[in-house]
């Protein structure tokens, strides 16, 4: 096989990839050519003061960190004149159906964005063709705990490595390491308005970070009848729109978080390595179509 012609990191900037980093940076494992966020613009503010920490940590080891971007993901959702990627927000249908929008957000605001930033670095940017046998080696942050999530590429200019799984290290590893290192509150990294945090997520985003928590009420209070866009078209309406389970507004959900040490103790939502199905749907419900396009 012929070597990467580059190295990089899919940093989704948890757990996982955070530990890939530190890493690489402390000659653990191979360097990477640079270390690469996909933004969404709309992460928790300790996801981004995280962010800065590793920007400083990888500069010092002579890794670029780069942020790639795909757009604005919440302001995009409310731009009546913006295409919207839709997110698995939850449904009620117009006779009570109870369902799921589609996950597109995923793929157009995180992984899309990586893609074009190897597609440039190995000088064919879309849409010229990448030509056999030239490829970047892509660090994936999976962890051994985690091992049903580790996939190959769907692109042949892109090949996955596990580094983590190279080490057979779990997740309790990663944030042992995180930890000796001053690295112990590290976040876990998703979008404030993510669908499928759970209660223990907005609970402490309630309770720590009141603006984040009125953020995500607001959105939740403007998403409820769909893209702005379909409604700005004229579409027929096909059901209403919630970010959380029980399906009512989100600021009179009845939290009931589970008792763990930490709501950032479960996955995030990584490019490559969001825990949840692509498309999640109940048959028969009111999710696709104009009410959600």
């Amino acid at each position: 096989m012929t070597p990467p012609t580059i190295r990089l990191l899919s940093l989704g900037a948890g757990i996982q990839s955070s530990t890939c980093l530190l890493l690489a940076a402390h000659g653990r494992i191979p360097r990477f050519d640079a270390a690469v966020f996909s933004d969404t613009g709309w992460e928790p503010q300790a996801v981004y003061r995280h962010l800065d920490r590793l920007t400083g940590i990888a500069q010092r080891a002579g890794i670029p960190l780069v942020r790639v971007a795909g757009g604005d993901i919440r302001a995009d959702a409310l731009d009546p004149e913006h295409r919207f990627a839709s997110m698995p927000l939850f449904c009620l249908g117009p006779h009570g159906e109870r369902g799921m929008a589609r996950r597109q957000c995923t793929n157009e605001y995180k992984i899309k964005p990586i893609k074009r930033e190897v597609r440039r670095r190995l000088g064919y940017p879309h849409p010229i063709r990448v030509p056999n046998g030239v490829y970047a080696e892509v660090a994936i942050g999976i962890s051994l705990d985690e091992i049903g999530r580790a996939r190959d590429s769907d692109v042949r200019y892109m090949r996955h490595v596990f580094p983590l799984l190279d080490l057979k290290w779990r997740r309790e590893d990663c944030v042992a390491y995180l930890a000796e290192h001053g690295m112990g509150d590290t976040p876990k990294s998703s979008c404030i308005g993510c669908p499928f945090h759970d209660d223990s997520f907005w609970a402490d985003l309630k309770a720590r970070s009141p603006a984040e928590w009125a953020d995500a009420v607001a959105f939740d209070t403007a998403i409820r009848h769909g893209s702005a866009r379909a409604n700005a078209d004229g579409q027929p309406l096909r059901g209403r729109y919630y970010l959380h389970a029980q399906r009512v507004p989100l600021d009179q959900v009845i939290l009931r978080p589970r008792n763990r040490p930490s709501p950032d103790d479960t996955p995030g939502c990584g490019p490559f390595t969001c825990p949840h199905p692509a498309d999640t749907f109940d048959a028969g419900a009111a999710t696709t179509g104009p009410g959600v396009a």
